[in-house]
């Protein structure tokens, strides 16, 4: 990096970014996608649009009319596990 500057230095930040994203998805990635999946199935979603659609439907509140703890919880880890490729110094 010291070697570059403007522009190209730009890039080359990007591209360190981009490599350590697609590393961290390869290492991680199985994983949180069989946990997904699994989440999924436990809300009796078939996918991320069914998810949204039935928590839009109120179909996923439980009798106060707020969303059921069990869907906010598989909602913010499905969150975290996205921040842990994307770039984990947010989760701090």
């Amino acid at each position: 990096m010291p070697n570059v500057s403007g522009a190209l230095q730009f890039h080359t930040r990007v591209a360190v970014n981009v490599l350590a994203m697609v590393e961290r998805e390869i290492e991680l990635g199985p994983e949180q996608a069989q946990r997904h999946a699994a989440g999924l199935g436990n809300l009796g979603c078939a996918d991320d649009a069914d998810l949204a659609r039935r928590i839009r439907a109120g179909e996923l509140d439980d009798d106060d009319g707020r969303i059921r703890a069990d869907v906010e919880a598989f909602v913010f880890e499905s969150v975290v596990d996205k921040l842990r490729v994307a770039n984990p110094k947010y989760l701090r």
